[in-house]
């Protein structure tokens, strides 16, 4: 069985040689996000609050055209530009997941694409 390529324009498209997601087997793997507005392909400005906010906000989008959604997400890796940012980070993040949150990890790193602050990914199921 081969895979599907996912691909919506009410998310930033790809900025390199990847797919927004694929799906196989009923399993959704969604790239990292990272917070473009997908219209202007700009990076939100006013901070990791509003950057987190859009980073779920594309996750979603990806997510729905999938034919999935926040509520089938297995697993999530976000990634930080400063581990100081994790408690608003958390905070927009655990407000997809009011209920049963999905396995997760949180990793510092040094330098994320365009220089965003926050960066998540998932794996979810249809």
């Amino acid at each position: 069985m081969s895979h599907k390529i996912v691909s919506t324009d009410k998310a930033p498209s790809a900025i390199g040689p990847y797919s927004q997601a694929t799906v196989h087997n009923n399993m959704v793997y969604c790239s990292g996000q990272i917070a473009l507005d997908p219209k202007t392909n700009e990076i939100i400005e006013g901070g990791v609050k509003n950057q987190a906010g859009q980073v779920m906000e594309n996750l979603g989008k990806v997510l729905e055209e999938a034919g999935s959604g926040f509520d089938k997400v297995l697993r999530c890796t976000i990634f930080l530009d400063n581990m100081d940012d994790f408690p608003v980070v958390n905070e927009v993040y655990g407000s997809c997941f009011p209920g049963n949150p999905p396995a997760r990890e949180t990793v510092a790193v040094e330098t994320l694409p365009k220089n965003v602050l926050v960066e998540v990914s998932c794996i979810a199921y249809i």
